[in-house]
């Protein structure tokens, strides 16, 4: 009986966790200050979650896309790398894709 329950409640669980990281690390959620600014790692870290960040942001005022405190070129570097790449969406060199030959 609780092995067809697993399966959902473990998917859940996962969510909920994810869910609570990710709530953590939104840019303008006051994480960062002028003394401590946002670096290169959390410009990645918010140009991966820069789709999530504007739908939350248009239910809570406080949350950007973008982190205002930031180091400068190196928060900017890291953010477009990300926003450009996704996950792994960039490559040095492209695949052709294989035809099959009928």
């Amino acid at each position: 009986m609780f092995s067809s329950l697993k399966t959902p409640l473990i998917a859940f669980t996962v969510l909920v966790l994810c869910s609570l990281v990710v709530a953590g690390c939104f840019p303008g959620g006051q994480t960062f200050s002028e003394q401590e600014p946002a670096g290169f790692f959390s410009g990645i870290w918010h140009g991966w979650i820069a789709p999530i960040s504007l739908i939350v942001g248009f239910f809570d005022s406080s949350i950007h896309i973008y982190e205002v405190r930031n180091t400068g070129w190196w928060y900017e570097l890291g953010f477009y790398i990300a926003v450009i790449s996704g996950f792994g969406g960039i490559a040095l060199t492209r695949r052709k894709k294989k035809q099959s030959h009928q």
